[in-house]
């Protein structure tokens, strides 16, 4: 048998996980550019015009923050950047190999936004 026991009251660890609670990642924006900056850099170019559609956007909904790239090519309704990121059939029944490109690109800013996190987390 385990039996725990508590003395005191648990107010510190009430406001930890308060303020925890509330935790918000200063400076979601900035991360939001340079992942732009880095999907642009990394996106492979035949007219440049796939590698200039990037954009970002931060939703706050019900507690929760995300950020998300988005990439407004398409050619006849097809997203060009999905294309390019994981291959596509030719007219004559050939195959064109995708090119990982977006991951590599986006994972130095993920382990940053991770870092800052962490930082703000451990500094309460």
């Amino acid at each position: 048998m385990i039996t725990f026991t508590q003395k005191g009251d648990l107010s510190k660890t009430s406001k930890f996980l308060r303020d925890l609670k509330g935790l918000h990642i200063n400076d979601l924006d900035k991360y939001g550019q340079q992942g732009v900056i880095a999907l642009s850099n990394n996106t492979p170019v035949d007219s440049g015009i796939t590698a200039d559609s990037w954009s970002y956007k931060i939703i706050n909904d019900k507690g929760k923050t995300t950020i998300s790239w988005f990439n407004s090519s398409k050619v006849d309704g097809v997203p060009i950047a999905i294309i390019l990121q994981y291959g596509h059939a030719t007219k004559n029944g050939g195959w064109v190999t995708g090119r990982d490109y977006i991951n590599p690109a986006i994972r130095p800013i993920f382990d940053r936004i991770v870092e800052s996190a962490w930082k703000e987390v451990t500094k309460l």
